[in-house]
């Protein structure tokens, strides 16, 4: 790929003078980097969390675009949807699509109608059209021979971005399934709804009934029911090695009835009911169990899938399940494995099979619950665990199980061997700096994973709290011998629709309002710059204001991660022996409390290309600033 490096120019300062900093001779921080031994460091090291939270999933990552398209839920609304000329439109309960998808949109026309009538549907506060060709499809019932025009229109504007006729031929005794193509050209911003439209007086006197009715643009690997390329794009440019699905807290649910149920997300999406999501919303689920490990498939991510683990929130007082009252659950759990990992030849796995999968999906690593340190579930964690830890392992003994808290108040004594735990660390820029040397000191019997970390109290990831995360990182990196996995969280945000700040990501439906934010380029910068053996460094220097960890890749390629927790530039010099040419990459800004929002992007990239005097590379780094020396 190619990769920026990152620095904002700030007024006053020019290209030139920063390029002369970089390449001048320095007598501060002394770096010598030893290119023999070393510890091994995981190649998982750098992933993404997931749930559906901030309308990351539907309304963002998930390809299809529509609000409320399939009425979901036990008492549903009319949200997102409108009617277009001399005609209502009504929530129908009498002429269920599936026993799944029971409500339908219902279209009157009154006797005598003329005129252009129909349906329209405005999104998810907005509709992204990106220009490239799109598919809608639907069911209708209802008697119709005739065209039903769909199209994408500017708001307001009347602007037309696509728009095709579709004939159809439908009765009022069954559904008849509609699907079509729009070619479309890109909107300036998401202020565009979608309309179906039909001539009122072919159909007056008499209702349509529209189910389910959807529309995707072109998607990410031209997958079926796939992700959104504006946004898959982003995460896939940072050359992750896993993803953490599907939370987090939407996996647990506030109730037992809302949490997460795998074998509800799968097969065709009339038949996937949906749930209550944990994050104030409607979950369609047609960003269901495959869809997620497909996601992992196309974007060269190890699946870390989560299980329920008898636990759920319930306001934060949930009572867990113990005992025979598990069994029923460990179960289905053992169902969920066996629909991924199973022959086409077993009972799930051929339901897979059927689903259009037919060899396995390639998952090795489960993770039992999700912070069961929290909201009452610690006390019977031991218990729980060990119930799903031994059905699983009995039957997957190659599978890497994952306890969802490194509390030891909280685990069984000893944790089987093999077992991982989870470490989350939500905090104050400061606070991430101070857990630095964390992983120095603990217990190492057990290997971990880091599953979620940010900083916290701002709405969009800000300069020095960057930094903060990368002091962070380079502590994990350190001892990536022990941490064998982390991901930043959470991961996308709707900005229109915000339960938890900061995130990685935000992004609104303007198509190319998708941002990249100071943590973004962070994470980008420390993933794709990885070695596999992390190296002694020794320095004339203590840690602090600027951090450190180096790591090589090969006897020739080396990497070198570095961050300034300052207001102060330091001059820097990096001995490795024998390199000759290296190239930097930088982010960070004067301004600690800088950051690029869905209105500015002030961080910006840059990137220079250094050569060594005997092996030594000298350069600065500005005030909180982060960056990676790629050496060979």
């Amino acid at each position: 790929m190619s990769f920026k490096g990152v620095f904002s120019l700030k007024p006053g300062l020019s290209a030139l003078s920063i390029c002369c900093a970089l390449f001048q001779t320095v007598q501060g921080i002394s770096l010598q980097v030893n290119k023999s031994g070393g510890n091994a460091s995981s190649s998982l090291m750098y992933g993404f969390m997931f749930e559906d939270i901030n309308h990351s999933g539907d309304g963002g990552i998930y390809g299809q675009i529509l609000r409320n398209n399939g009425l979901q839920g036990t008492a549903p609304d009319l949200t997102a949807w409108g009617a277009v000329g001399d005609a209502t439109i009504a929530i129908d309960f009498d002429n269920p699509l599936t026993t799944a998808i029971p409500h339908t949109l219902r279209l009157d026309v009154a006797s005598g109608t003329s005129g252009t009538v129909g349906v329209t549907n405005t999104g998810y506060w907005g509709i992204p059209v990106d220009g490239s060709e799109h598919q809608t499809y639907f069911w209708i019932k209802g008697d119709i021979s005739g065209d039903i025009t769909a199209s994408l229109v500017g708001n307001g504007t009347g602007t037309i971005y696509g728009s095709t006729s579709i004939p159809v031929s439908s009765t009022s005794d069954n559904f008849t399934y509609v699907d079509a193509s729009l070619s479309t050209e890109k909107a300036p911003n998401g202020d565009v709804y979608f309309e179906l439209s039909l001539d009122g007086a072919e159909v007056a006197g008499s209702s349509l009934y529209f189910g389910l009715v959807q529309l995707f643009p072109t998607t990410y690997k031209d997958r079926y029911n796939g992700l959104q390329p504006r946004i898959a794009n982003v995460l896939e440019a940072v050359e992750a090695s896993f993803l953490r699905f599907p939370g987090g807290n939407n996996l647990e649910g506030e109730s037992l009835d809302n949490r997460w149920k795998w074998n509800e997300t799968i097969g065709p999406v009339q038949d996937r009911p949906g749930r209550e999501g944990t994050w104030s919303y409607y979950n369609t689920d047609g960003l269901g169990l495959d869809e997620y490990l497909y996601w992992c498939e196309d974007m060269g991510l190890s699946p870390l899938l989560a299980i329920w683990a008898g636990f759920a929130l319930e306001a934060g007082a949930g009572t867990p399940l113990t005992g025979d009252a598990l069994t029923p659950y460990v179960n289905d759990v053992l169902n969920e494995l066996e629909y991924i990992l199973g022959d086409a030849s077993t009972a799930y796995g051929a339901i897979r099979a059927a689903n259009g999968r037919t060899e396995p999906w390639d998952v090795t690593i489960v993770e039992i619950g999700n912070e069961d340190n929290l909201g009452g579930g610690c006390s019977s964690y031991a218990e729980r665990f060990t119930a799903f830890y031994d059905a699983i392992n009995e039957k997957y003994p190659d599978v890497t199980l994952i306890a969802s808290t490194n509390d030891a108040s909280c685990l069984p004594s000893p944790m089987p061997s093999g077992a991982m735990v989870d470490y989350h660390d939500y905090n104050t820029p400061d606070g991430l700096v101070g857990q630095f040397d964390y992983f120095d000191n603990i217990d190492r019997t057990s290997s971990y994973l880091v599953g979620e970390y940010a900083q916290n109290g701002v709405e969009y990831p800000i300069m020095q709290g960057a930094v903060g995360e990368a002091v962070f990182m380079i502590g994990m990196e350190r001892n990536s011998d022990l941490i064998k996995m982390a991901s930043y969280a959470p991961l996308l945000q709707l900005v229109n629709s915000t339960q938890w700040t900061p995130n990685l990501i935000p992004f609104t439906q303007s198509p190319d309002n998708v941002v990249e934010t100071t943590s973004y380029y962070v994470q980008q910068m420390f993933s794709v710059n990885r070695g596999d053996t992390i190296k002694e460094v020794t320095s004339d220097s203590a840690f602090g204001p600027v951090y450190w960890v180096a790591s090589s890749a090969s006897d020739s390629s080396y990497f070198v991660k570095l961050a300034n927790y300052g207001s102060d530039t330091q001059d820097l010099s990096v001995n490795i022996n024998g390199l000759t040419t290296a190239k930097l990459t930088l982010v960070g800004d004067d301004d600690p409390h800088a950051a690029n929002t869905p209105d500015e992007s002030p961080v910006v990239p840059v990137q220079s290309t250094l050569s060594s005097s005997n092996g030594t590379f000298t350069f600065t780094l500005p005030a909180w600033s982060v960056a990676v020396l790629a050496a060979s």
